[in-house]
This record gives C-alpha cells, structure tokens and sequence, in this order.
C-alpha cells in the first residue's frame, strides 16, 4: 500500500516543537520577531503572507509587517533594510520577491544579514549550505523536503536520489542537503538525456522542475519515494497540481506527497523554525559574549 506522506503531521511535530523553544525563550525575556518586507500588492504575495503570519503568529512569534508602495525608492528601501539587520529586536528578515522594476532584485537578496536570512535567500546562506555550516539558513522548500523525509523515517543513507529541477531555490540546495545525509545524487534539468530512464533509478525522485504534470508512469517504479515540490494552478482542471501526475503513479511507488498538502504544507512551518532558530542563536551569541 502506498504511502501517502501529507505536509499536516509534519506541521503539527514541529508547531510543538516550536512552541517549546519559544516558551524557552520567554523565559529570557525574547520574543522571536520575523519582519515582512513587502513592496506592493501581489496577490500570491499576500497569500503567502496570510499563511506565515498566522503559522507564526500561532507558536508565539511577533510579526512586523513593512509594506512599501510599487513606487518606493531604492534609497529608502535599502535604508529600510539596513534598519532592520541592525535592529536586535528583529531575528528575521523575508522580503517578497520578485521586486517591481526600479529596485534592484540580487541586491536586495544580498542586504538582509545572513543570520537573519530565514528564507535562505542569501550567497552566504546558500554557501551555508554548500559547506554543511550554520551560516544563514536553507531555503524554506528545500528544508521542507528534508522535514518530511525525516518525519516519515526515510533514510538518505546509500540510496540513489534524482532531482529533476536545478532552481537555486530548491533543486540545488536540495541536492547537497541531500548528499550531506549520505545519499548519492543525480540531478537532471531541461538539457539531460533520457531524464526518465534515470528517474527509475532512483530509490528516492524529488521533482521540482515547475513544469506542471510532467513526470508520469514511465518516470517510476516500485519501491520509490517520489517528492512533489510543484504546485501550479491548472486552468483545464480548475485545481492545483504538482509536478507529477499523481493519479499515473500513486498505485506503483511506495511512497509519494499530494499536491496540494505536501510539502507545500511545511513550507511556512520552516519558515517559523528558522525564525526561533534565528532568535536562539542570537541569544547563544550573547551569552557567549557576557
């Protein structure tokens, strides 16, 4: 029987994980506080932003909410920005992407201070995790594939993994995260031959290409764990959909994610565990100072 490996148990471990740490650091007086730096009115952005506020908001973490209009200047932006790396009150910083014409993007990813890059945005965060140190944090979706291999008690260890997808947002990342627990790693993207052939291989396929129901039946096997990180709403279908086309290939792996509830589901619980991680490690800093 295949295992479905939904996003909501794992939220739930580690909301009461959170809830522990937060309360420790209560007792010193802290109060992990995540700012949101917004410039406009997308509406994915504010979808995104309504569910991290209420999942932080709901294991004690402070939202500070820095909204600025399409217009705004790089000068103030930037200014802003340097307020907030400076601020101790704040553990972590997650700006909206991508930003309107007239504010320079990489620029913009490479000004939140590393220790409170909580989305992973950052060349220093993403050297972090290249080198297996604690430099800034992963990236909230590749951490949230990682989150649910280890709630449902998949071991990386000598198993052969295929990532379809090489975004620096999650493939990437992901494929050294993935090495870093001791599997060993392929990964594919728009110019590797006969991608499916190699996908059978894998005892653990990970697809996060962003092309939409673009893995089926000749991608899989029996005896895999296949992770959708994909989530596209489909016009035809009048719903969301992952990478994968689920219904093609549930019956034959072992396991696989739904799409939606998978690991889009976590995504924002990561984003509140960086932030009290954040707000540890600033206090385990001061500690170490006094």
């Amino acid at each position: 029987m295949t295992l479905l490996m939904k996003g909501a148990p794992v939220a739930a471990a580690m909301k009461e994980a959170m809830r522990e740490k937060v309360a420790c650091l209560a007792e010193q007086g802290v109060v992990p506080t995540l700012a949101i730096v917004r410039v406009g009115e997308r509406p994915d952005d504010l979808s995104y932003e309504r569910g991290a506020v209420k999942r932080c908001e709901s294991v004690g973490i402070r939202i500070r909410q820095v909204v600025f209009p399409e217009e705004i200047g790089e000068e103030e932006f930037f200014c802003v920005l340097d307020e907030l790396n400076r601020d101790e009150a704040v553990h972590g910083i997650l700006v909206f992407r991508p930003l309107p014409i007239g504010l320079d993007g990489e620029r913009a990813r490479n000004a939140i201070a590393p220790e409170k890059d909580v989305d992973g945005c950052t060349d220093a965060s993403l050297a972090g995790v290249f080198t297996n140190k604690p430099v800034g944090f992963a990236p909230c979706t590749a951490q949230a594939v990682m989150e649910m291999l280890h709630y449902y008690g998949i071991d990386c260890t000598g198993k052969r993994a295929v990532v379809i997808g090489r975004s620096l947002v999650v493939g990437r990342p992901l494929s050294m995260m993935l090495m870093h627990e001791n599997a060993t790693v392929t990964v594919c993207h728009t110019r590797t031959k006969e991608v499916a052939a190699l996908a059978r291989e894998a005892d653990l396929l990970v697809v996060c290409s962003g092309q939409m129901e673009s893995v089926g039946r000749d991608y899989v096997r029996t005896g895999q764990i296949v992770m959708d990180v994909g989530i596209t709403w489909n016009e035809e279908k009048g719903k969301l959909c992952g990478d994968v086309r689920f219904d093609e290939v549930c019956d034959t792996v072992d396991g696989i994610t739904p799409v939606p509830g998978g690991v889009g589901s976590v995504t924002t619980s990561v984003l509140a565990m960086h932030v009290v991680e954040a707000a540890m490690r600033s206090q385990e800093e001061k500690s170490s100072k006094a």
